[in-house]
């Protein structure tokens, strides 16, 4: 069973091998494109980000689904969990995006965006499933910074905090009268299960596992 701790906020995987430091690398390079774009309207930033952000777990959900057909074995429940991965990181979308709608310029950045990250990331987990859930991992650590430092802002009354949407509070069943920051903890909490998930399951690969124990029930 995969060891999962979303109040552990701090955790960092250290790079083992080439394939790690590559998927780092990537990792780090679209974040600072990110920043470069966007600076600090990281409401829009997230917009794009998140649209990225929900296909690692739905290609690699595909690929396994078909891996299992071909070789007649069980997934061992990982296809949907994967795909719960997906469907939560596109929930995160929705909440930002009932915040601060993307221009045009942001609409077809995220178009160009997801056509390209998507046949990207279908290759590396075709040819690389460790590869492909390190880079995942990786993103993960990232968002969990992220959140972290928009909380911050909250706190410091650099940022609004207007009342959570309503499709936060449904999927994460907030309190009616939650604010921004709840979902955003909540947000925070998911990331951190995503980045152990992932980096557990490319950690198994790396060790000759062809599927890893599936992880606790928790998304």
């Amino acid at each position: 069973m995969l060891q999962i701790d979303k109040t552990d906020l701090t955790h960092h995987h250290a790079p083992h091998g080439l394939s790690d430091r590559f998927a780092l690398a990537l990792v780090r390079g679209l974040g600072a494109l990110a920043r470069s774009l966007f600076g600090r309207r990281y409401g829009n930033r997230t917009i794009v980000l998140e649209t990225i952000a929900a296909v690692p777990g739905m290609v690699a959900a595909t690929l396994l689904h078909l891996k299992c057909l071909r070789r007649l074995q069980d997934d061992r429940g990982w296809v949907r969990s994967l795909m719960d991965e997906a469907e939560n990181q596109r929930t995160h979308l929705m909440v930002f995006v009932t915040l601060d709608r993307p221009n045009g310029f942001e609409r077809i950045l995220i178009l160009l965006a997801q056509g390209l990250f998507y046949n990207a990331h279908f290759l590396i987990c075709l040819f690389s499933p460790r590869t492909a859930h390190r880079l995942t991992g990786y993103f993960a650590e990232d968002a969990v910074k992220g959140y972290a430092e928009y909380l911050r802002e909250i706190d410091q009354e650099q940022r609004e905090n207007p009342p959570a949407p309503e499709v936060a509070i449904a999927y994460w069943n907030l309190a009616p009268d939650a604010r921004l920051r709840d979902a955003i903890v909540a947000m925070q909490a998911d990331e951190a299960i995503h980045r152990d998930i992932n980096h557990g399951f490319a950690t198994a690969l790396a060790n000759g596992q062809d599927l890893p124990d599936p992880p606790s029930p928790l998304l």
